[in-house]
């Protein structure tokens, strides 16, 4: 008890006197914390998040998506098929052994190699189809057909190191990389192999207490500010809120959305915020047999178009953001907010109960059925009220809905193995454009394309494949926005998924401390200022 006084006295002494006590260190508190440190385990913000500390990328994006160089110093286009990468000299992993172009190879082998990911980073690498290493820094990546969003692409996954790995002798190839075994997400998690080229090294990992990270001395780039940082995950709105205010962490991310204004207002707290690239939606489910379907004698009404529709209007996207959202989110009725690449301006959103029940009994359900929404309760902003909210509108239609809501790790399992006909969840885009979306949420799973990873609805419709592939393959972005705007639209209009809303992520930290919001919703240390 002594210590953990002593420990609370300081924090609240460096929040009083603006932090510069303990400048050197860092500790954040987060809504959410990451299923594992294997950064190509598990395509999701927490993990992408702490990755991007310890394992870096060919390209980098800042703040608003644009890209900027990182592992690669540069890159072109050769031809419409072929690009070239040039790495950056002296980078060294922190084990001390050098970066070079094989610890790409042996990444891009080792993306598709990772056992039961529950969302797979191969969405962003089966549009590579063959990969030269001419020299030890330059990378020459050869696509099937033309492919303009390789360099995009390439910011999403995080390169690990050949010799920690034993993969210094593995050559790329898309019908299969060959190697005598694949590293184990768990030689992440014990820290074994979680050697990157980042800025910050794994200290401590213990799950459910804190991630620690120690600055990484020998970083080829700017040096960040914090000799050490502490990751705490605090899921609980109260206690994250309660940890700020006391001083026990500096910063935090997804402040409670009714404490905002309170903070704005609090001469010791500053709030930073932004609108994301994320979109918060509903999955449903069009496969036989739907195990939470009930008064439907056996038959899926998911996979009729007409309850789809109706599903849709019964849900009052204004009254969510209002009530629930606090006005801290905006309606959405696409995968990717308006005027993103790729977003179609002429699609809108609509609630109407009296046409939804029309529209049941059209489809042979006068009486409506039972259903149950599943969610997580401890990932996105409000998840579990939202879904109970959109029960609520269900029930009002004739359909009784109950909501099983669980913690993350929980509900991502249970999701995977299509326990839910309908859940909850969200989706970044990555990439900063509507085919990220699109390519992982509603195209037909096509596991040599890396379509549909996250698709776990079995919704196929071939017009939507055909148009995706088409704007994939066009180079000129004028062409290709429009094919996207095209493929939204279809997407939106067979009802593939429900979006709900685009989430504004905000940040709440101490006096003394700034950040630049960024779309992605990342929270990263070294971007983290102290006032000097």
């Amino acid at each position: 008890m002594k210590q953990q006084t002593t420990i609370l006295a300081g924090a609240l002494a460096a929040l009083l006197l603006g932090g510069h006590a303990f400048a050197a260190e860092l500790r954040i508190g987060t809504a959410a914390e990451p299923s594992s440190l294997d950064p190509h385990y598990h395509n999701l913000t927490p993990n992408n998040t702490v990755r991007r500390h310890i394992f870096e990328s060919l390209v980098d994006q800042d703040a608003k998506q644009r890209l900027i160089p990182a592992l690669a110093e540069s890159w072109r286009a050769v031809d419409d098929k072929t690009w070239e990468f040039k790495l950056r000299k002296g980078v060294k992993f922190h084990d001390g052994s050098e970066f070079t172009a094989q610890d790409f190879v042996y990444t891009l082998c080792r993306i598709p190699n990772v056992a039961n990911s529950p969302s797979s980073f191969t969405l962003y690498t089966k549009g590579v189809d063959a990969v030269e290493t001419p020299d030890p820094y330059t990378i020459i990546v050869k696509t099937a057909a033309p492919y303009p969003l390789l360099p995009v692409e390439m910011t999403t996954f995080g390169i690990i190191s050949a010799k920690a790995a034993g993969g210094e002798k593995v050559t790329f190839d898309k019908a299969g990389c060959k190697a005598d075994s694949w590293p184990a997400t768990q030689a992440f998690n014990d820290g074994t192999l979680t050697i990157g080229t980042g800025p910050f090294k794994l200290a401590e990992y213990r799950k459910g207490e804190r991630i620690v990270l120690d600055r990484n001395p020998d970083y080829w780039g700017t040096k960040p500010e914090w000799d050490k940082v502490t990751f705490r995950p605090i899921t609980s709105d109260g206690p994250r809120m309660a940890a700020l205010l006391a001083g026990d962490v500096d910063l935090v991310d997804e402040p409670p959305l009714q404490d905002l204004e309170r903070l704005r207002k609090d001469p010791k707290v500053s709030v930073v915020e932004t609108l994301s690239n994320r979109v918060v939606y509903l999955a449903l489910d069009q496969a036989e047999p739907t195990p939470t379907i009930k008064g439907t004698d056996g038959k899926n009404p998911l996979r009729d178009i007409r309850v789809r529709e109706a599903l849709s209007l019964a849900i009052d996207r204004e009254a969510i953001v209002k009530r629930i959202m606090n006005n801290t989110a905006e309606p959405a009725a696409q995968l990717l907010a308006p005027g993103l690449f790729g977003t179609n301006p002429d699609l809108k959103v609509k609630s109407d109960q009296k046409k939804a029940k029309e529209l049941l009994t059209a489809a042979g359900y006068p009486n409506g059925f039972e259903l149950t929404i599943g969610t997580p309760n401890d990932r996105y902003i409000n998840d579990e009220k939202i879904a109970q909210a959109v029960a609520q509108m269900y029930s009002r239609i004739g359909i009784k809905t109950q909501v099983d809501a669980a913690t993350v790790n929980v509900f991502f399992s249970r999701r995977n193995k299509g326990e839910f006909s309908v859940y909850l969840a969200g989706w970044s885009a990555a990439t900063g454009e509507a085919s990220s979306p699109l390519k992982s949420l509603v195209a037909t799973r096509i596991k040599e394309k890396g379509f549909g990873p996250t698709n776990y609805t079995s919704y196929s419709n071939p017009k939507l494949d055909e148009l995706l592939t088409k704007a994939l393959a066009t180079v000129d972005d004028a062409a290709r926005e429009k094919l996207l705007a095209e493929t939204m639209k279809v997407a939106m209009e067979d009802y593939a998924v429900l979006p709900l809303h685009y989430e504004v992520t905000s940040w709440a930290m101490r006096k003394g401390l700034s950040y630049e919001p960024r779309a992605d919703q990342y929270t990263l240390a070294a971007s983290i200022r102290s006032a000097k």
